[in-house]
Order: structure tokens, then C-alpha cells, then sequence
């Protein structure tokens, strides 16, 4: 019997997305209606679509489409173009052929009858929560030409913040991938032939040199073994990373660690005050913004804060009150400011001026980010370089002097 996927909603507007087993779509619409739903699109789900959403997921759309995207259409929409048309515009347009589906899926929606924010709700590889919220507002309210700009906008400053963070630890990773691979490298290959003069004189040898030759054959003896130590090492290490318990750790010492904690507190700020004023801007209420907001926000800390904040501001709380009480990990700048667009009723536009402001204190970060991790990056390889002669060349000269 065939799989079908749906999603439906009911009077209240609740969803439901699920699947079930039935002869055909038909059947599927009947059962859905006799739950006090409608349905909005069922698909027969085969072995090739389930495949193909396996790894949709991993291959996220890149920000600069999406963000090209919302800058098009929000023309072609003033231009007086019907949303259906401008979709099949741009999908023709697109070149990236993981949008270039999702753009083709939401105009073949569209034409059905189903609104942009509802079908975009079914990519969300694509479109995330903040965007589907602000374009559902949009659509409410007859502002979706406004709406597109503001994402667009927000959507640019993403992508030239991440950029810059990236670009700024692109050269340590590759110092620090370089290193690693040259270690394992000198330790499988290298020291087993220079072992063999120790092995010659019958020396005796102290306990750094025996740990590291010790290390040194168990690695060469076990090639295979050791590549799969290290492959599940590394995996156990991301997988821990990505537990609740592993991002409480290592979110913990971002926030504690010199010029990490900066980077992380501002990054994290700018994005807070950015998106949060987006939300806000286009009609989102300040609760739904704030969680909205939380499930954005990269750090553990800041992300349960907002969470926080957000079941207590429905109970009337101010939200620079509530921060302020709470122990959160915002600068006392951020809390200050916000309490002073409270007071003024001006929210939304203090918050774009701390985004502004912490987007260009990250901007030095990163510009700076090169210039401290370099002399670290020394210090390493010059102790890396010290304990390979302590270890190994030290006692080869002791032998040479006995001889």
C-alpha cells in the first residue's frame, strides 16, 4: 500500500504534518477531514523522494541566494507581477539546482492555491523559522514587498558577518590541520627508522623517548587501527559537541576563553538585535519574536536566556527587567539600550543600532583575530618542535658523544 506525506490544518489553524497508508490521495483527504482538518498538499512518498530529503537537508542553500531571492522578488511583486509568475521567473533563473527545485515546489503551491509563507514552511533546508514568520506577517498585512527588503537586508549583514568570522579562521584551521597531519605523519613514518639507532646501542632511554617511541610503533605496527581511532575520535568529539550536554561545556568555555568570549558575546549580540528588530519590524508580537530569536542564536547560554525571557514577558515582565534580573550572558549595553527603546516606544530602532554597533565591533574582531592567534599558533609549533628534540634528537646526541 502506498505512503503518503501531509500537512493540514485545522480551524484554529493548528498543524498537522504526519504521514499515513491508503490506496490514494483521495482516501488520504477523506481521513484527514474526518479529524476536523483540511488537508494542504499531500504527496505519495517513494523511494527516490525520501532518498533525495535525506540529503537535502545536509546541503543547505547558501545565504547569498537567499538573500538574491528576496531582493527579486520583492521587485517583480512591486513591478505588479503575480507571485505564481515571478516564482517561475526566478526558478528559471536560479543556477543553483537544490534552490532551483525549492523555487520550482513553491510556484507549483502557489498555483494550488497555497500561501508563499505555508509552502515555504515545507523547505526548511531553505527557509527558516524567522524567514516563514516575517513572510507569513507580510502576507497578512498587504506588506510583502516590505517585508522581502528587510529580509534581504538582514540576509546581506548575515552573510558579510559570517564571511568575515570565516575568512578570519580559515588560516589557523589550515596552521592547525597542517600540523596534525605532519605529527601522525613523522610518528608512523619517521621515528620508527630513527628508533632503530636507539635499538642499535641498546641505550637506555628516558621516559619521554620511550612514550613517544612507544606511541610511535603502536602506530606504525597499526595503520588501519590508529586512522580509526582518530576517525572515531573526531566523530565522538562532534557528536559530544552537538549534545545538549557537550554544547553546555563548550559553549561554557567560549564565553570564558580571552578574545574567543568577545567574539562569541558580540556575535551573538548582533545577531540578537538584528533579527529581533526584523521580527518586530514587520508586525511579529515581541513574544513569538523572542522565541523566534532563540532557536537563531549559535550560543547555548545566550539561547536559553531568550527562551526564558520570552515565558516571562508573557506575564507582563518588561524584557531589560527580565534580562536584568536574570543571569544573561548579554552586555550590560545591550539590557541599557533596550530599556531606553522600551521607555521611548522606539524598540525596534535601538535594536538596529546595537546590531549596527556590534556587527562593526566583530567586524574589528575578526580583522584583529589573525594578528593573536598568530603568535599562538608560534608558541605551538615551537613546543611541538622542543619536545621532538627532548625526546628524540637529545638522546641521538648522548649516543654520538658515547661513541
Amino acid at each position: 500500500m502506498p505512503n503518503f506525506k501531509y500537512l493540514a490544518k485545522n480551524k484554529k489553524g493548528k498543524e498537522r504534518e504526519s504521514s499515513m497508508q491508503a490506496n490514494s490521495e483521495k482516501e488520504v483527504a477523506e481521513k484527514i477531514k474526518e479529524d476536523g482538518f483540511w488537508p494542504v498538499y499531500i504527496e505519495e512518498i517513494k523511494k527516490k523522494t525520501i532518498k533525495k530529503k535525506l540529503f537535502s537537508g545536509v546541503r543547505a542553500i547558501p545565504l547569498k541566494e537567499k538573500m538574491i531571492f528576496c531582493r527579486h522578488l520583492g521587485v517583480m511583486i512591486s513591478s505588479g507581477l503575480s507571485m505564481s509568475r515571478a516564482l517561475d521567473i526566478l526558478s528559471e533563473q536560479e543556477r543553483n539546482k537544490g534552490f532551483k527545485k525549492v523555487i520550482s515546489a513553491l510556484g507549483t503551491d502557489v498555483k494550488k492555491g497555497i500561501s508563499l509563507a505555508d509552502a515555504m514552511v515545507k523547505h526548511p533546508q531553505a527557509f527558516n523559522k524567522v524567514f516563514t514568520s516575517m513572510i507569513k506577517v507580510g502576507e497578512a498585512g498587504g506588506s510583502l514587498e516590505d517585508i522581502l527588503n528587510i529580509l534581504s537586508s538582514q540576509l546581506e549583514k548575515d552573510h558579510k558577518l559570517i564571511s568575515k568570522i570565516k575568512g578570519a579562521l580559515i588560516y589557523p584551521a589550515i596552521i592547525i590541520i597542517v600540523m596534525i597531519t605532519i605529527a601522525i605523519l613523522m610518528m608512523m613514518f619517521v621515528i620508527p627508522k630513527i628508533t632503530n639507532v636507539f635499538e642499535e646501542f641498546n641505550a637506555e632511554l628516558p621516559f619521554l623517548t620511550r612514550a613517544v617511541v612507544a606511541i610511535s610503533d603502536f602506530m606504525a605496527n597499526n595503520i588501519l587501527l590508529t586512522f580509526g581511532v582518530i576517525f572515531v575520535l573526531v566523530g565522538g568529539i562532534s557528536f559530544f559537541y552537538k549534545s545538549e550536554v557537550g554544547k553546555r561545556i563548550f559553549h561554557k568555555i567560549f564565553l570564558k576563553v580571552p578574545v574567543i568570549s568577545a567574539l562569541v558575546i558580540k556575535l551573538n549580540s548582533a545577531r540578537f538585535a538584528r533579527i529581533l528588530s526584523s521580527l518586530l519590524e514587520s508586525g511579529v508580537s515581541l513574544v513569538e519574536a523572542l522565541k523566534i530569536t532563540s532557536d537563531t542564536l549559535g550560543n547555548y547560554y545566550f539561547k536559553i536566556s531568550i527562551k526564558q525571557a520570552a515565558e516571562d514577558v508573557q506575564k507582563g515582565v518588561a524584557l531589560s527587567d527580565i534580562l536584568t534580573k536574570n543571569k544573561t550572558p548579554f552586555p550590560f549595553l545591550v539590557i541599557k539600550m533596550l530599556k531606553v527603546g522600551e521607555d521611548t516606544g522606539k524598540t525596534p530602532d535601538i535594536l538596529k543600532r546595537l546590531a549596527d554597533f556590534y556587527e562593526e565591533e566583530v567586524d574589528q574582531i575578526t580583522q584583529n583575530l589573525s594578528a593573536v592567534i598568530e603568535p599562538v599558533l608560534m608558541v605551538c609549533v615551537g613546543m611541538a618542535v622542543a619536545l621532538f628534540a627532548i625526546a628524540i634528537i637529545k638522546p641521538i646526541y648522548s649516543l654520538m658523544e658515547l661513541v
